[in-house]
């Protein structure tokens, strides 16, 4: 039988007609990635620990969101759970959907990448003590989500047609403007929406169909499987794109009405998985907390020291949740409701969610393999081979691969 050169075979080999566009594409992209990353994540050496201003300034701002509204993430939380219940739902109110669904949609594009990759980068970088930095972070990022939900809601535009358009876009426009800086408020806001797409499409989209490919890459024969060539990442990346394609094609309510179903299973899942590994080694769950508290304050070759492991399990954090991004107030801007506080209320469950349990139920897995004996403080897994300083350096860093065989982090 004779070859042909235009087969799918051909082309997704090594070396064939879409490994070379896939390079190609690459080289073209590396240096504005660079640029960018270098730009977007600018550091300062702080006691020997290098600290990118923009987790700074996210913490920054949730410590005073947190002091302003006198820890309103540890007061509104009953209110939070009622609202989600759906006991005081407006289904006449403007909007497109219930407060839970609302809720599930934000967490669809939270909870995922963040909780495993990135706690595993997390304690791999920090050591366990990074953990405990996350879980505060996640505490304080509730204060974030309240603000910028709450306001999306305020400030959101409803259609004629019923549909919503909200988030930050809205409000820095109409917000800004009350307050006599109209100007400012809309260059701001398309300098948001400009900045917001690129981060949707390279630090969102592109990163979890990377991880997402070397997941299913890994498991099905790495390099001598079925998705071992080259090629094999863009046929795999359109397959996706047309799945997604289906969810997303019918705008908020489609997508919530998925997020409701997927997002809870998803999660409980997770969750349950963890507990069986947490369960089966459950003569090192205390060694495992005793490593994370020792770790967060006094850990063991992390550069920067105590400031060090705080700054990776921030900037993980931030990565995981998005408080303060304003990605989660575009969705949250959807909900049927003529109070907008109370989707406020609703938003602050999801840095809980995300990073509060789902982190640390995948950092007490990692963590709760019987450590060798007189050797529990040490960092749960060794650092990554050939994975760059530089990566601890940046939210994502979806053009740096820290490998450990085959798996992409």
């Amino acid at each position: 039988m004779s070859h042909n050169p235009l087969s799918m075979d051909h082309l997704a080999a090594d070396g064939g007609t879409i490994s070379s566009i896939e390079t190609a594409i690459n080289n073209a992209f590396d240096p504005i990635s660079a640029a960018v990353t270098n730009f977007v994540f600018y550091s300062v050496n702080i006691a020997g620990a290098d600290v990118p201003l923009i987790v700074l300034w996210l913490i920054v701002g949730a410590v005073i969101f947190t002091v302003s509204f006198k820890f309103i993430q540890f007061r509104g939380v009953k209110r939070a759970l009622i609202l989600v219940s759906g006991k005081e739902d407006e289904p006449d109110a403007p909007g497109e959907v219930s407060h839970f669904r609302a809720l599930t949609a934000a967490v669809s594009g939270t909870v995922g990448l963040g909780n495993i990759a990135g706690v595993a980068v997390a304690v791999t970088l920090g050591g366990p003590g990074a953990t405990l930095w996350m879980i505060l972070a996640g505490l304080l990022g509730m204060a974030s989500k309240f603000v910028e939900c709450t306001l999306g809601v305020k400030f959101r535009d409803v259609n004629e047609d019923g549909t919503v358009s909200g988030g930050p876009m809205k409000y820095l426009t109409k917000g800004l403007a009350d307050r006599g800086l109209a100007k400012l408020g809309k260059i701001m806001a398309v300098f948001y929406a400009i900045i917001i797409t690129f981060f949707a499409i390279s630090g969102g989209n592109m990163f979890q169909a990377n991880q997402t490919f070397a997941q299913v890459r890994s498991v099905t024969g790495g390099d001598d499987g079925l998705l071992g060539s080259d090629g094999a990442k863009a046929i795999f990346g359109i397959g996706i794109a047309l799945i997604i394609g289906l969810v997303i094609i019918g705008g908020m309510k489609s997508i919530s009405a998925v997020t409701a179903r997927l997002v809870p299973s998803m999660a409980m899942v997770y969750i349950l998985a963890c507990a069986v590994v947490i369960g089966v080694n459950f003569k090192s769950v205390p060694s495992a907390f005793v490593a994370i508290f020792e770790g967060a304050f006094s850990p063991e070759g992390v550069a920067g020291g105590v400031l060090g492991v705080m700054i990776i399990g921030f900037q993980r954090a931030a990565f995981s949740n998005e408080a303060g991004l304003g990605s989660a107030a575009i969705a949250h801007s959807a909900v049927k409701t003529r109070h907008p506080v109370t989707e406020g209320f609703v938003a602050m469950l999801e840095p809980f969610i995300d990073t509060v349990v789902i982190c640390t139920a995948t950092a007490l897995t990692s963590s709760s393999r019987t450590p060798r004996p007189g050797r529990t403080n040490e960092r749960s897994s060794p650092r990554p081979v050939n994975c760059p300083p530089a990566a601890s350096h940046s939210l994502r860093t979806p053009s740096r691969r820290c490998c450990r065989g085959s798996r992409t982090y």
